[in-house]
């Protein structure tokens, strides 16, 4: 069982990651006040000393604490550590995203390092530093406290003597245009709010004052994401997630080519830090070879052919030009990324990049510049006229025999395995499991009382759908990742009168086939039944180098372009309108750019 603890951005999102499992936790605030949604969580609120902590931990068989609390909330983190201390439990720290400390911004350690030279001073520290800042106004510093709109911080706020013209609210979009002449924050970190506080302080010429965040206690290990806490929790209590998360062939790649830098400078640790795309850090195991550095490819429960594969980085700087690089180098980048034995060719169009370039995607080269990007200083870069470049070979021994026995061959990749991954982490979902969480989230949008459900396929699409539905509810809006025909029969089970399904290119071509599942695993892009659909919408389109739905949002001509769409709702609708007889069925097909066809 885990104890969570939260209140905070931070404490949401562990949330999120720790519903994904369908396993019982506790979920902790001091207040109450935040608005959270569990299904397998269940809340207590109220602080807790020591004694308090041990006694829960104890009575309910908490064998991980995960401390998500506000940075500054010191006393807690003291205490959770004390208590994990008195019951040997391991402790995950779910840490905040800090930007680099700015040199116009003035650092202190605590409240009276404020300068008494301030006129008039605008606190966003929070209704909790009151008391630690009314002794200011002796000096004759005018202060305005920017709080949080909700009953108890105003009560006490009054309680502290503040009256109601000195109190300002987040909530308000104009709280920032007092004419004050500094501002203090708390280094709270990006997800709360800090750099953009700071970059409205610094539009309205005032002077910034950061108290630094409290240093960060002993951890059984520290995260700074979604991603990394999972993974910490399933190594410190495997037995949470039935099923175990693995890394994409990007991050491993990734973490290849760090430890390759690293070993240039003749370190070579055990395990790298790798920024993911989202900003946070995971540290990823690596080893060492002759003259290159390794990831083992790690699927998890994920069922994968590459897993256990070894790929490869080297990483050298040369003038030298290298036969395995196609394209010219993009102006202004320092690294090269080029693809060695075992790395697939792309041999057609459609792809991020042209035929005859390595089959690495753009997300993983996006993540293996930036990395080496942050390793290599300006002294490393390139010489002054430009003759040399940073060239990082990713190659995967044995990569070729096993692409035999993937989708590459009939997408056009030939000669190994593609360098893939959009988030870096790979997230296994048995398919009762994520069926399961549907339904979940089916109840909980029935609950709602909204007369219309919105299903839609991930994060993508359900933005594109909130702005095409404004007025509904947040929980009205379910994903259904590839499983479409189970989530209408949820649908028409639960009596929705109206329900709306949105869905994009790729996973619409293969449901007008018919294809109710469309994992990629299971079904690929059909070009004779597509040709078919052209046919039907009188378009003469030439599919001959189309490897990717997508694709045909840029060749189809713009005059016969909603007759395609038509045509492609239609036979979704034929095959989708028999698993909810009861509801007002709309399907919406979503373009990249968020173009939404309907019939």
């Amino acid at each position: 069982m885990i104890l969570l603890f939260g209140g905070t951005t931070e404490g949401r999102k562990a949330v999120e990651v720790l519903e994904e499992a369908g396993t019982p936790y506790y979920y902790s605030t001091k207040t109450g006040e935040q608005a959270v949604a569990l299904h397998y969580g269940q809340r207590v609120d109220g602080a807790m000393d020591a004694d308090m902590m041990q006694h829960f931990c104890s009575q309910h068989g908490i064998r991980l604490l995960v401390d998500a609390a506000h940075p500054f909330a010191a006393g807690l983190h003291q205490t959770v550590i004390m208590v994990a201390g008195r019951l040997s439990i391991p402790v995950v720290r779910y840490e905040r995203i800090y930007p680099p400390r700015s040199a116009d911004i003035l650092w202190i350690d605590d409240y009276s390092q404020i300068p008494r030279d301030i006129h008039t001073l605008l606190a966003t520290t929070g209704v909790q530093s009151i008391r630690k800042l009314r002794p200011l106004e002796a000096y004759g510093m005018t202060i305005y406290y920017r709080i949080l709109k909700r009953q108890s911080s105003i009560r006490l706020a009054h309680e502290q003597g503040v009256p109601d013209s000195r109190i300002c609210y987040y909530e308000d979009a104009d709280s920032m245009n007092l004419h004050a002449d500094a501002v203090l924050l708390k280094e709270s970190g990006l997800s709360g709010g800090f750099a953009e506080k700071v970059d409205a302080a610094r539009a309205r010429g005032m002077r910034i004052i950061a108290i630094k965040r409290p240093e960060s206690m002993a951890h059984d290990a520290v995260v700074d994401g979604p991603y990394g806490l999972r993974r910490a929790v399933e190594r410190l209590l495997p037995a949470f997630f039935p099923l175990h998360s693995g890394l994409t062939t990007g991050t491993c790649a990734t973490a290849a080519a760090v430890a390759a830098m690293l070993q240039l400078r003749g370190k070579r640790p055990s395990e790298v830090p790798v920024l993911l795309p989202d900003g946070e850090t995971l540290q990823v195991a690596v080893g060492y070879g002759g003259g290159h550095a390794y990831c083992m490819k790690e699927a998890g429960d994920d069922p994968d052919v590459t897993q256990g594969l070894e790929i490869r980085a080297t990483v050298c700087q040369t003038s030298a030009p290298a036969d395995h690089i196609v394209s010219a180098p993009v102006e202004g980048e320092r690294v090269i990324i080029a693809g060695g034995e075992g790395v697939g060719r792309f041999t057609l169009p459609g792809f991020d990049y042209p035929p005859g370039e390595p089959a690495i995607n753009k997300v993983p080269r996006e993540m293996i510049r930036r990395n080496l990007d942050m390793l290599i200083g300006d002294a490393d870069s390139r010489q002054a006229d430009g003759s040399k470049q940073w060239i990082c070979t990713i190659s995967v021994p044995h990569g070729a025999e096993v692409a035999r026995r993937t989708f590459n061959p009939r997408l056009g990749i030939e000669g190994g395995i593609s360098i893939l991954g959009v988030s870096g982490i790979v997230k296994p979902f048995s398919e009762e499991a994520f069926v399961g969480s549907i339904r979940k989230c089916m109840q909980v949008a029935k609950a709602s009382g909204s007369q219309r459900v919105v299903l839609n396929s991930g994060a993508k699409s359900e933005g594109f759908l909130r702005q095409a539905y404004p007025d509904l509810p947040p929980q009205a809006f379910v994903q259904y990742g590839n499983y479409i025909g189970e989530t209408l029969r949820m649908a028409d089970s639960l009596h929705f009168p109206r329900v709306t399904l949105g869905v994009m290119l790729g996973k619409a071509v293969k449901l007008a086939e018919g294809q109710l599942d469309t994992h990629s695993r299971k079904s690929v892009m059909n070009r004779d039944f597509v040709a078919g659909l052209l046919d039907e919408a009188h378009c003469a389109t030439d599919l001959s180098s189309v490897t990717l739905a997508r694709e045909l949002w840029e060749k189809i001509p713009a005059e016969r372009l909603d007759d395609f769409c038509r045509a492609v709702i239609g036979h979704c609708l034929k095959h989708c309108r028999s698993l909810v007889p009861r509801s007002s069925l709309t399907i919406l097909l979503i373009a990249d750019d968020g173009t939404i066809h309907s019939l």
